[in-house]
């Protein structure tokens, strides 16, 4: 008896599909992208663009996590003096049939915004703003992701280039991306999200506490005042 359960049980488990591992470079559908990505726990970060998978090389400190950490910084200050924004951290985000991205960061509005939460937990439509950190995937983040964050309609697009020490910032413009100028002092200012400010040389050379102090200034401002009131009158889906 306990031969033939074994058997069985081997038997059972010979029958069972084996679900292919994501590779750079597959060619997926959502469906495929997401049923091997989730079979893979693993798996920090993959993603889909243009139908075809991306996974992130080991990432340095200096060249990645650093800047990330600071934007991340910036934004959830911004966040917590801001009711009714939500702030991502490399979570997915279902823009379309071919892609499926996982930014670095993104901000959206939460109730009466572009984006939606799925069921099962997902950003789901284009987020107002996605920043992303250019260290070793400069090439895409700076081509192909542009190109499925303005054809999806992402407001707002932020690119921190850490090896050209150059940040852009751009905003969608009747289908295009027109870049962000710096004011005299060196701030930009986001025309999406009031209030939040950033001076552009102060993140580019490591000063953060500089970078919040601005980002104060922009949440003193009567505009951000009147959009936080704006969002607390919004009602709930």
């Amino acid at each position: 008896m306990t031969t033939s359960v074994y058997a069985q049980d081997v038997s059972n488990v010979a029958s069972q599909p084996i679900i292919p591992p994501l590779e750079n470079g597959d060619r997926l559908t959502l469906a495929e992208f997401e049923h091997r990505y989730g079979a893979m726990p693993h798996l920090k970060k993959a993603e889909l663009i243009e139908g075809i998978v991306y996974m992130a090389s080991p990432l340095r400190i200096k060249q990645h996590g650093e800047p990330h950490s600071s934007i991340i910084t910036w934004l959830g200050v911004y966040k917590a003096s801001t009711l009714g924004v939500q702030l991502g951290d490399n979570c997915t985000v279902r823009l379309d049939a071919d892609n499926e991205p996982q930014p670095d960061a993104l901000l959206r509005i939460e109730t009466g915004g572009q984006s939606t939460i799925s069921e099962d937990g997902y950003v789901e439509g284009a987020p107002e703003l996605i920043a992303e950190i250019a260290a070793s995937t400069a090439s895409i983040d700076v081509h192909d992701k542009k190109k499925v964050y303005r054809r999806n309609q992402v407001q707002e697009y932020l690119v921190w280039r850490v090896y050209d020490r150059e940040l852009d910032w751009f905003r969608l413009v009747e289908g295009k991306y027109i870049q962000l100028i710096a004011n005299d002092e060196g701030i930009i200012s986001s025309q999406v999200f009031p209030g939040l400010w950033l001076d552009k040389q102060a993140l580019l050379t490591g000063d953060l506490a500089q970078v919040l102090a601005v980002l104060q200034q922009g949440l003193a401002t009567e505009k951000h005042q009147n959009f936080v009131e704006k969002l607390s009158k919004t009602p709930n889906s």
